[in-house]
């Protein structure tokens, strides 16, 4: 108790010496504001002008109204902007509208830039509206982000999309150019140029720097990141969502990410990246190449039940290259309609990011379908009658192949009794029956495969067509008898309420189109399977039958939440298809002919060909091998 009531003398010192560092402090600080308010004064009466005593009244009074607390308010925010951003704390300070925002516009596009990170925060796509007569915006309220992450010498990481930058907007002839400054100093800044010309999709975006040299690490490069949420603009969520993806271009080539939950993909030399949101996308483009790129893109449709806002979450990190220090990177951007007779204008194979299919199914659609219906649709008052029009001309010209596929049917058929009449014979020897009704086929001059390889012929056609459709940028919000929208489902009937199964499997509406294609293709089948259907039924062979049934309500459901054009094309193309084989069954093909065609090549001498003797070969081998495994 004694030892604690001692007079400690250490710390009465401590205290007399942390009071008197207090009052040395204070001292200081009312000398730097004095000094700092008598060269603040000084400063504002150099640069008055000679002008009426009541500019210099009111300017006096501006000045004197100037607290020493707002002074050192002013000096911490300096100190602390310093310790954040290093050498672009100028920029900050600098700043004098740091939430102001510019506006360039055309006849198709409006875009609003701003100040803080010199980004573009709105773009509009003019003279279009989205399914429910919304505007068009490719960006708005936050959904995206372009930001270039610098390092500086001294250690900091920074990203212009949280610094501030001084606007300054020029007309050159018909072109706005806006200039975005990110100042280090006034003579050593960042700056994005925006060049935005007459009536175009299409604007010149630069980034150069000047005396940065002295500021940024050179060892880490510099990573622009573009980012956006792809908003809905379609009836069809899930429709609108599976042709929503990222396109990218790099050596002389294209790829894409595909619709899992999240995907990422990498490559190098990137040209430009597409962010695809189906009839509009927004899409970057490089003078010289990205030396790599990286793409992130994520499915954010997660119950198509649910009015969803967004579809994609889409991303790119793209570097740029310095050179001693310093960087150029001349590059281009697009807001715009995904509408491949715009996009082939700027000749940059901008149409890889319109789905035309890949190979051959892009070859006939770009070359054949597209300017067909371009010129369709140009003619006739109708874009639906153009849809029509089409399918028939198509059908027409597949007419011959048809008629091949169909005799081969129709030879098979004469030919089926006595096929049967070896499946009983030779019931318990598989090996041997083969061998007889190839033999068969050869003396008739009958081959089962010439029906195969007209339908083959036709793939190629058909999934152009089923490619189009969807990617046809003319059908969107054009109508046609009921449906008032091509590029979308149809609607008869529909309901709010949540039917499980039945509304995640089919929808909570009922399409007219899809039923009519459905109806006419279970026709179409029957007519073609009832051709050969015993024939058909062999072990191991699919059950036509069975096929005949579930395709058509395969379509049913697969179709009701598609475009109602593309099952407007099903319709009338089954349709046709079926009347020319009716044409072809009454009127062309005559089945006794074809009988007595058959039994005369069954008397003439068959030589075999190099390939049917090999065959033969290999089929006795087996059986005779099958013989001395049964000893």
């Amino acid at each position: 108790m004694e030892e604690n009531k001692k007079f400690d003398v250490n710390s009465l010192i401590g205290f007399v010496l942390i009071g008197l560092i207090l009052f040395w402090m204070l001292y200081m600080n009312q000398d730097e504001e004095s000094a700092t308010k008598q060269t603040t004064t000084e400063q504002v009466e150099e640069a008055k002008p000679e002008a009426s005593t009541t500019n210099t009244t009111t300017n006096a009074a501006t000045q004197t109204s100037v607290e020493p607390a707002e002074l050192q308010n002013d000096s911490i925010a300096r100190i602390i902007a310093q310790q954040q951003l290093g050498a672009f704390a100028y920029a900050e300070m600098a700043a004098s509208n740091k939430d102001g925002v510019t506006e360039i516009s055309n006849d198709v596009l409006r875009l609003k830039i701003s100040n803080r990170g010199g980004q573009i925060i709105e773009a509009e796509v003019l003279n279009y509206e989205t399914y429910n007569g919304k505007p068009i915006y490719l960006i708005k309220d936050g959904n995206a982000n372009f930001s270039i992450d610098l390092h500086t010498k001294d250690g900091k990481k920074l990203a212009t999309k949280d610094l501030y930058f001084e606007p300054k907007l020029t007309q050159e002839g018909e072109d706005q150019v806006l200039q975005m400054k990110l100042k280090a100093t006034e003579q050593n800044y960042l700056a994005f140029e925006y060049r935005l010309k007459p009536n175009d999709y299409m604007m010149d975006f630069n980034i150069r720097s000047r005396g940065l040299n002295q500021i940024l690490n050179t060892a880490e490069e510099p990573l622009l990141t573009w980012q956006i949420k792809a908003y809905r603009f379609a009836k069809s969520i899930s429709y609108e969502n599976q042709y929503s993806e990222i396109i990218f271009k790099y050596d002389d080539t294209s790829d894409y990410t595909n619709q899992r939950e999240q995907t990422e993909e990498e490559e190098k030399n990137i040209d430009w990246v597409a962010f695809r949101q189906h009839f509009f996308s927004s899409i970057l483009l490089a003078d010289s190449p990205f030396s790599r790129g990286k793409f992130i893109s994520e499915n954010l449709v997660q119950d198509e039940q649910v009015d969803t806002v967004f579809t994609k979450n889409y991303k790119a990190e793209l570097p740029l290259q310095l050179e001693a220090g310093e960087f150029t990177k001349g590059m281009n951007m697009y807001y715009g309609p995904t509408d491949i007779k715009i996009l082939e204008i700027y000749e940059r194979d901008l149409d890889m990011a319109v789905p035309l299919g890949w190979g051959i199914f892009g070859w006939i659609n770009k070359y054949l379908f597209i300017p067909f219906f371009g010129f369709l649709s140009g003619v006739l008052p109708s874009y639906g009658l153009a849809i029509i029009i089409m399918t028939i001309v198509v059908r027409i010209v597949l007419s011959p192949v048809t008629y091949k596929s169909y005799l081969s049917q129709a030879k098979m058929k004469v030919l089926r009794p006595e096929i049967d009449e070896l499946n009983k014979k030779y019931k318990d020897n598989a090996m041997k029956k083969q061998q007889e009704t190839m033999k068969l086929y050869s003396k008739t001059g009958v081959s089962p495969l010439s029906g195969c390889i007209p339908a083959l012929l036709q793939i190629p056609v058909f999934y152009a067509l089923f490619r189009f459709f969807p990617s046809a940028f003319d059908l969107r919000q054009k109508g046609f008898l009921w449906a008032d929208d091509l590029s979308s489902y149809d609607v008869i009937f529909e309901w709010d309420t949540y039917i499980p199964l039945i509304s995640w499997v089919y929808g909570n509406h009922v399409s007219l189109f899809p039923i009519l294609a459905s109806v006419a293709i279970f026709f179409y089948m029957r007519m073609t399977t009832g051709q050969n259907m015993q024939q058909m039924q062999q072990p191991g062979m699919p059950n036509m039958k069975v096929i005949m049934y579930i395709s058509p309500l395969v379509m049913l459901v697969f179709f009701n939440n598609y475009a109602s054009g593309l099952s407007l094309y099903y319709f009338v193309s089954n349709l046709i298809t079926i009347g020319i084989m009716l044409v072809i069954k009454k009127v062309i093909i005559d089945e006794d002919k074809i009988l007595a065609k058959i039994e005369m090549n069954k008397k003439k001498p068959k030589k075999k060909g190099k390939f049917a003797r090999k065959m033969q070969q290999i089929m006795e081998q087996a059986e005779e091998q099958k013989r001395k495994n049964q000893k």
